[in-house]
């Protein structure tokens, strides 16, 4: 099959709020060699198929494409969810890179690995050779747990005797351990020179044989090694019991994929939690077939647990069921280019059915945010427009005409006061945007004092044109980015938005004009016109894409926990 370059799709694939995780395991049996003077080095790529079609859903968005006799048959888009690392020289991989995917037990999720040979450091997969397949769902792995099938071609024959191995793990439990590892006196394994040692990590699996779970990197040329801290999941490495035995192997690394055994030790998480930064854990690196000739043999080394911490990786389904509450407040865009109201070719004429593009975009957006805020009142400003009775030009007036109390009740009450203030103001200029941003950043800096995270703050904007006070409103944002604050923009209408894709630092870090960085991206702009014949909820999946990652990302790096978390 020829793998064809798709565009990134308008929005996430499934749902943000999803129940749990499923970790995938993949494993590689007598697959094909099609190395001349060496085994083959596989690695392998996961997709997704969306709608028919393989399409991009994960960290990746890279582009790629290829093609081969033996690639997959049928002509679909194709963009790789994930991939692993590569295992050199073997052609029996199990693989340390896990696959981790949000499951929907209410989707149908297909799925498609693919092994390939890498030849070269391209990551175009048409570079490297093709050796086979296997095409499921999701629920057909985690219904089994374990399933081993054979790899298919492109012709639909067997790719050999070649077979692949994938289990499933919920990771339901969000304890993480993060470890500080290192060496003293192992085996000099090299001929001219010290070793390059590096570490694997092993659980026990259902079937009795140890299953490989972490690889560290490799330190060149010591007998000493200090390796860098990492981050493994519990339910990855012990199946969450602390007091399951796991299994430590230290190796001298080869270019070759031929490494040299040095020692293995079995310890738990429990044990390797006693080390403290003051207090390390020793552990004899021991080599059984040296233990078994020497008489006076000792050890191969020693391994030091340097430091050991539990904590738990919260997401953002964590800190919803945790209590904490989405503030929601809407801006609206009432300047003169939006043209008159009562005229059919305005952005805020109401149609006959009811509605306009500010109206859609208010209802995609609130219908879901509203779920997340116990009592549902919302804040509703307007800007660009000529007041009664004096009619100055205002840059945040409540659209209720009621400055003490601009709340609505839910998404109802702000399309009621939407339709009932269009009468009664006059459209004007120019577009700015900093006062509606400073204005909730205000509310937001308040919630700062929170020792738990209680509040986040979403302000919608919805507008038709260029921004006025660009400078004004990147300074704002840029301010904004150390609160717990997010930005949504959608742009109604067939204007010029390229100021608002600036402001949405996806592509590059936004600064203020005086040079400041912003802390984290919080600005998420979508176009509308984008969207004018998709189905409505596709929208909310646009707008709302990044949202989850940017409360998590405020919450962490505050060091807040969901209210009530329980300690790891």
């Amino acid at each position: 099959m020829a793998y064809t370059v798709t565009p990134t799709p308008a929005g996430p694939v499934g749902s943000q709020y999803c129940v749990c995780k499923v970790e995938l395991s993949v494993c590689g049996q007598n697959l094909l060699d099609r190395d001349v003077t060496s085994k083959s080095d596989p690695f392998c790529v996961l997709f997704m198929e969306v709608n028919g079609k393989w399409m991009e859903a994960g960290p990746r968005s890279s582009p790629r494409r290829g093609g081969s006799s033996s690639g997959p048959p049928e002509a679909v888009c194709v963009v790789p969810l994930d991939r692993t690392e590569t295992a050199v020289n073997n052609l029996n991989p199990a693989f340390a890179k896990k696959f981790i995917i949000d499951y929907h037990f209410e989707e149908v999720q297909k799925l498609k690995f693919a092994l390939f040979d890498q030849d070269k450091s391209s990551m175009q997969l048409y570079e490297h050779d093709f050796l086979g397949e296997f095409s499921c769902t999701l629920g057909m792995i985690v219904s089994s747990k374990k399933i081993t099938r054979t790899l298919l071609l492109g012709n639909g024959k067997p790719a050999g005797k070649g077979m692949i191995t994938i289990a499933a793990q919920e990771l339901s439990d969000n304890r993480v351990i993060t470890l500080s590892m290192a060496g003293r006196k192992l085996d000099k394994k090299d001929l001219f020179g010290k070793s390059d040692p590096f570490l694997e990590f092993y659980k026990p699996g259902d079937d009795g044989k140890w299953m490989l779970v972490h690889r560290t990197e490799v330190i060149k040329y010591t007998l000493d090694p200090v390796w860098k801290p990492f981050t493994v999941p519990l339910v990855s490495l012990c199946d969450g019991d602390v007091e399951k035995l796991i299994k430590v192997m230290c190796y001298d690394y080869d270019s070759d994929g031929g490494h040299d055994f040095i020692g293995e030790f079995q310890t738990s998480v429990a044990r390797m939690c006693e080390a403290q930064d003051a207090f390390p854990l020793e552990l004899e690196c021991i080599n059984p077939k040296k233990q078994k000739k020497k008489k006076n043999y000792k050890n191969s080394g020693i391994i030091i647990v340097k430091s050991s911490k539990v904590t738990r990786d919260f997401s953002f389904l964590d800190y919803i069921l945790g209590g904490c509450q989405l503030m929601f407040t809407v801006g609206i865009d009432f300047t003169a280019s939006n043209g008159n109201p009562r005229d059919p070719s305005s952005l805020h004429y109401i149609n006959p059915m009811g509605t306009n593009e500010y109206l859609s975009a208010i209802w995609a957006v609130g219908q879901i945010i509203q779920d997340y805020d116990s009592d549902k009142m919302f804040p509703a400003l307007g800007f660009g427009a000529q007041l009664p009775p004096d009619w100055k030009v205002s840059h945040e007036f409540a659209i209720n005409f009621n400055p003490t109390n601009p709340f609505c009740s839910g998404v109802e009450g702000i399309v009621q006061a939407y339709s009932a203030c269009l009468p009664h103001i006059r459209f004007y200029g120019p577009t700015n945007f900093s006062p509606i941003v400073n204005h909730v950043a205000r509310f937001a800096a308040q919630a700062t004092q929170q020792e738990a995270a209680s509040q986040y703050f979403i302000l919608l904007i919805i507008t038709d044109g260029v921004i006025s006070d660009m400078d004004e409103t990147r300074h704002a944002v840029v301010q904004a980015s150390k609160l717990p604050m997010s930005i949504i923009i959608v742009g109604v209408g067939n204007a010029d938005f390229a100021a608002m894709e600036f402001l949405d630092g996806d592509s590059r870090v936004l600064r203020s004009y005086t040079g400041e960085e912003a802390v984290r991206d919080i600005v998420q702009f979508v176009p509308f016109r984008d969207f004018r014949n998709a189905p409505k909820e596709t929208l909310a999946k646009a707008v709302l894409a990044e949202l989850p990652q940017q409360v998590v990302q405020y919450f962490k790096h505050q060091n807040l926990p969901p209210i009530n978390s329980e300690p790891a």
